[in-house]
């Protein structure tokens, strides 16, 4: 049995369980690899074109595929092709209703775990399935920028209906931290209030139509689908793959000529031009998962640990971004990385609303004292000042 650089303890009532080094790391060091219990990629994401695996979410189109869609410009032409990773000979797709999966591999998994349940058997979009009538309605709710997908709860009831042993998968969910309110702070999450509590209803009802609920009947009342939607909002990790990145990641590894590199460099660098004026910053298929020990990584405003997805698939590495001592908590940052340059209420405001804890981290710690305003104020001051 491999002996883990990590265990999992209780810190506290609020936070929970976390993970600690056990033998310390350097950084880049990689602490864990991670498959996820399920995930799913997102819908308007899917919908605009972004081609990956349904299952793993692994690219389904070539490098060059990719650089041409995004930048609207079929003449691309990428040297260096072994550098591209996708293999389209592997490729393969559901019979009934046309699901694309990057293997054979993938698409047994995913038909034994919940496509079976969740088939459409029809290649022709039936917009009056209820499936495709739950899907919809929530991409109307959920525009992009995409942070979840109602699709990954489905997976969910799915995976209950279709495993033998429905108990047990049941209670391999209920690891998950579902909480809908804090019991130490006067905090609920953002699931349960403004616009979108209007909405809750409306989707309970929509997955008991589309979805054989018999054995998941307790996340079906008014506060069990509250929960089901909290456990996915606070554990979800997104999850982001791009046949174009691993092409320049790969070619930028080759050892090449000077005047070859140079080139290379100058191509790399016009594409993401020009893929930023077409697309922005929506460059990857895009999705989420649920990751058991990667849920029990603590967050932090100084965190020492990152998470990365270095195969362009749903595998999830966290990696030391500096050097971690034995007995030291492994945190990652629950926030972009430009917000974590905002000030500490802000962090805390957003923390608190996604994730219903209020952090204590060195960072904010070291900010107690900091005037209780937005950044967005903090800014306005300046001006004014």
């Amino acid at each position: 049995m491999e002996d883990k650089g990590f265990f999992i303890k209780i810190v506290n009532n609020e936070k929970g369980k976390g993970i600690f080094s056990k033998r310390g790391y350097k950084e880049g060091d990689i602490i864990l690899e991670e498959k996820p219990v399920v995930s799913c990629q997102f819908s308007w994401n899917s919908d605009y074109g972004y081609l990956a695996c349904d299952h793993c979410m692994r690219p389904l189109e070539t490098a060059e595929e990719n650089a041409q869609r995004l930048t609207g410009n079929p003449n691309i032409a990428l040297p260096n092709s072994e550098c591209c990773e996708t293999n389209k000979n592997l490729m393969t797709e559901c019979p009934s209703c046309g699901t694309k999966y990057c293997s054979r591999e993938c698409q047994d998994e995913a038909f034994q775990r919940y496509h079976s349940t969740l088939c459409l058997q029809s290649r022709v979009k039936d917009e009056s399935h209820p499936l495709t009538q739950l899907n919809e309605t929530w991409k109307q709710i959920h525009y992009p920028p995409e942070t979840a997908t109602i699709m990954l709860l489905a997976r969910i009831v799915a995976m209950v209906n279709q495993a033998n042993d429905k108990q047990d998968i049941c209670s391999m969910f209920s690891q998950f931290c579902h909480r809908t309110v804090n019991d130490m702070h006067p905090i609920e999450h953002n699931f349960s209030r403004g616009k979108f509590v209007e909405h809750i209803d409306i989707l309970r009802e929509m997955m008991k139509k589309a979805l054989n609920i018999e054995y998941t009947a307790h996340w079906f009342t008014p506060d069990g689908f509250k929960s089901l939607l909290a456990l996915v909002g606070m554990n979800s990790q997104g999850i982001g793959t791009s046949p174009f990145s691993r092409w320049v990641k790969n070619v930028s590894a080759l050892d090449m000529h000077k005047d070859q590199r140079i080139f290379i460099d100058k191509l790399i660098d016009r594409i993401y031009d020009e893929m930023e004026e077409v697309v922005g910053s929506f460059l990857d298929n895009e999705g989420s998962g649920l990751y058991i020990l990667q849920s029990a990584v603590n967050h932090s405003c100084m965190p020492n640990a990152s998470v990365e997805f270095p195969y362009s698939n749903n595998t999830l590495v966290l990696r030391a971004i500096r050097d971690i001592q034995p007995e030291e908590e492994i945190c990652t940052s629950y926030l972009e990385e430009c917000e974590l340059e905002r000030s500490r209420y802000s962090r805390q405001k957003a923390l608190s609303s996604l994730y219903l804890f209020v952090c204590h981290c060195d960072k904010c710690q070291s900010q107690a004292n900091d005037p209780d305003m937005t950044s967005d104020e903090e800014e306005v001051e300046d001006e004014c000042s």
